[in-house]
C-alpha cells in the first residue's frame, strides 16, 4: 500500500506572491489546505520603541515607513492622537488639504493592491495600467514634500506648507525631446489644484479600464468567487476593517461613523460586499476609488474658494517660517527649541484612529508630560487580517490561498512593528 500523509511546505518568504517577507506554514492534503500558520519575524521595524526614545516631532516619518503604501494616512493617524493630548486642532485648510491627500493616498494604496492582486493571479496588463495613475499621485506627493514616498507632510497643528502653486515642469534631455516634454507638461501649467483636478476628470475613465479587464473576465471570477468566504459575524468577532469587513457585507467606516477632520461635510457613498469573499473584497476596492475620486473634487473646489493658514500660530508647537526664523531673534529660538527638545506634551492618554486604506490604523499615546512618548502601541488593520489567514485558507487548494492573502492587501512593516 502507498503512504499518504500530509506534507508540511513553506509558502514564502521566497515565493513571489508572499508579499516580501510573510513565511506561511501550510499543512496540506495533496493540494488542499489543512492548516496554514503565518510567521511575521522577518521585518521587525521597531517603530513604537523607538518612537518611545525620541521628541513626539520627531516619530512623524517613522509612521510613513509603517505601511510604506499608505504613507500619510499613518501619519494622520500619529497626528491626530497629539493633537487630541495638546487639546488643538488643525485650521480648516489644512483639513481639508489633509482629507485631500488622505483619499489621493487610498487610491494610490488601492492601485498598487489591485496591480499586485491580478499580478498574483495570473492577470499581468492591470499591473502596468495601475502604475500609470500611482505616478501621477506620487508627483502631487512630491510637490507638497519634495519626496514621492515618505512625505513627512502632516504636522501636529496642520501640515507642512501650502499646497504649491507652480507644477514641476520636465525639462528636455537625450530621453525625452521637446515634443514629448511638452507634451508632458500639458497638465502642469497651473496650480497643484489645477493637476489634481485635471487627474480627478479622467480617472474614472481608467478605473473603467481596470473593470473592463478583470470585473467580467472568466477566469478572474473562477479565481475569486467563493474563495476565502468570511461571514459578517466572523468578520466582526476577528476584528476585520476596511475594505475586509465592508466586503463581508458590514457597513462601517470611520468616516462616516466617526468623522474627523471635515468628512462630516463631505458627499460620499459606502460601498459594501454581499457574499464576502476574495471577489467582493475587490468590488468594494474598485467602488472606493471612485468614491475617493469625488471626495478629492470636492475638496479642491473648497480649497480654491478659502485660502487661509495651514499651520496653527502657536510657536510652541508649529515652527516659525523660515523667513522668520532668518530675520527675528525670538523665531530663532522657537525653531531651536522645537527641533531639538520637541514640546511637552500634558500627562494622559489619547487613541486616535483613521479609516486607512487596509482599515482601521489606531494609535494609542500615553504621555507622562515629558517631551516623547511614555508608550505608544499602534493598531494595524492588516494584523488581525493575517491572523485569520488561517481561518480563510481552511479547505481550500493551494492556488487559492494566493488570491486569499491577495485579497487582504497585507504590507508586513505595519503588521511587525
Amino acid at each position: 500500500m502507498p503512504e499518504i500523509r500530509n506534507y508540511t511546505i513553506n509558502f514564502g518568504p521566497q515565493h513571489p506572491a508572499a508579499h516580501g517577507v510573510l513565511r506561511l506554514v501550510l499543512e496540506l492534503d495533496g493540494e488542499t489546505v489543512k492548516a496554514a500558520d503565518p510567521h511575521i519575524g522577518l521585518l521587525h521595524r521597531a517603530t513604537e520603541k523607538l518612537a518611545e526614545t525620541k521628541p513626539f516631532n520627531q516619530s512623524i516619518g517613522y509612521m510613513d515607513r509603517l505601511d510604506y503604501v499608505s504613507m500619510m494616512c499613518n501619519e494622520h493617524g500619529y497626528v491626530l492622537a497629539i493633537e487630541k493630548l495638546l487639546g488643538v486642532s488643525a485650521p480648516k485648510r489644512a483639513q481639508y488639504i489633509r482629507v485631500m491627500f488622505d483619499e489621493i493616498t487610498r487610491i494610490l494604496n488601492h492601485l498598487l493592491w489591485v496591480g499586485a492582486h491580478a499580478l498574483d493571479i495570473g492577470a499581468m496588463t492591470v499591473f502596468l495600467y495601475a502604475f500609470r495613475e500611482r505616478e501621477t499621485l506620487l508627483d502631487c506627493y512630491e510637490a507638497v514634500s519634495g519626496s514621492r514616498m515618505h512625505a513627512t507632510y502632516y504636522r501636529p497643528g496642520g501640515v507642512y506648507r501650502d499646497l504649491p502653486v507652480q507644477m514641476p515642469q520636465y525639462q528636455a534631455s537625450k530621453w525625452h525631446s521637446e515634443r514629448e516634454v511638452h507634451k508632458l507638461n500639458e497638465n502642469r501649467q497651473g496650480s497643484l489644484l489645477d493637476f489634481i483636478e485635471d487627474f480627478t476628470r479622467i480617472f474614472p475613465g481608467c478605473v473603467d479600464e481596470y473593470e473592463t479587464l478583470l470585473t467580467d473576465n472568466r477566469i478572474w471570477k473562477q479565481r475569486t468567487v467563493d474563495i476565502g468566504v468570511v461571514s459578517p459575524e466572523r468578520a466582526i468577532a476577528l476584528g476585520f476593517s476596511g475594505p475586509m469587513l465592508r466586503g463581508s457585507g458590514v457597513e462601517w467606516d470611520l468616516r462616516k461613523k466617526q468623522p474627523y477632520e471635515v468628512y462630516g461635510d463631505l458627499d460620499f457613498k459606502i460601498p459594501v460586499g454581499v457574499n464576502g469573499d476574495c471577489y467582493d473584497r475587490y468590488l468594494v476596492r474598485m467602488e472606493e476609488m471612485r468614491q475617493s475620486n469625488d471626495i478629492i473634487k470636492q475638496c479642491v473646489q473648497w480649497l480654491r474658494a478659502n485660502p487661509g493658514p495651514v499651520m496653527l500660530p502657536d510657536h510652541k508647537v508649529t515652527p516659525p517660517t523660515r523667513v522668520d526664523m532668518k530675520e527675528d531673534m525670538e523665531a530663532l529660538i522657537h525653531h531651536f527649541k522645537l527641533f531639538t527638545e520637541g514640546y511637552c506634551v500634558p500627562e494622559g492618554e489619547a487613541y486616535a484612529a483613521v479609516e486607512h486604506p487596509k482599515g482601521e490604523f489606531g494609535v494609542y499615546l500615553v504621555s507622562d508630560g515629558a517631551n516623547k512618548p511614555y508608550r505608544l502601541k499602534v493598531r494595524a488593520p492588516g494584523f488581525s487580517h493575517l491572523a485569520a489567514l488561517g481561518e480563510m485558507c481552511d479547505g481550500h487548494l493551494l492556488a487559492d490561498v494566493v488570491a486569499i492573502l491577495s485579497s487582504q492587501d497585507i504590507v508586513f512593516g505595519e503588521i511587525d512593528r
